[in-house]
């Protein structure tokens, strides 16, 4: 049986430090694969995301295409909204019953993993990977055996800085895989 790793999010837009975490969860954390999971809009988030999801999706696509380990999917698109991650992940295991699926997730959103829609049903049933945030310090209660710190590197982006910063017109090209930089840079 495989072992993939669910890694959602909006990848607005996707960023070196999404590819870091998600390789080095398979390389060193026994994932067979990593799928990133394009969500539409994240329900614990007001805002929508600045770029389309079809913009998204196709920046993923684009930016993982060469590593045979990744694959891109828009799997929550296709289930009611609002998007639950317990419901995707309970989706996809009954349409993938030859595959088990863990969950990887960043210290941030282990810090309020409690608002989650039925997040004691994910931690029931799922492995949870958490990666590290800085500024999130991250333990692990004994009482919750299918999760765990994973020691991928802290990479200190994200897609707001992103977005922020190239909005003042810095040049961040080199933060973006390429097809996403030229885009945006």
């Amino acid at each position: 049986m495989s072992v993939v790793g669910i890694y959602p999010g909006s990848f607005n837009p996707i960023h070196i430090g999404h590819l870091i975490v998600a390789n080095y969860m398979c390389e060193f954390e026994g994932l067979d694969e990593v799928w990133f999971l394009v969500t539409p809009q994240n329900p614990l988030k007001d805002n929508p995301a600045e770029y389309s999801a079809d913009q998204r999706f196709r920046w993923v696509r684009s930016a993982i295409e060469k590593y045979p380990k990744f694959k891109v999917s828009d799997f929550e698109w296709q289930l009611p909204y609002p998007h639950y991650t317990v419901q995707t992940l309970q989706s996809l295991r009954a349409i993938y019953p030859e595959k088990t699926f863990s969950l990887i997730i960043g210290a941030d959103n282990w810090f309020v993993f409690n608002q989650w829609k039925d997040y004691k049903t994910i931690l029931n049933e799922f492995d949870v990977l958490v990666y590290p945030r800085n500024g999130y310090d991250c333990t692990i209660n004994e009482d919750l055996p299918r999760v765990r710190i994973s020691q991928a590197p802290l990479v200190d982006i994200s897609s707001t800085f992103i977005r922020e910063n190239i909005q003042m017109g810095k040049d961040l090209r080199f933060f973006l895989p390429p097809e996403v930089a030229d885009f945006l840079c």
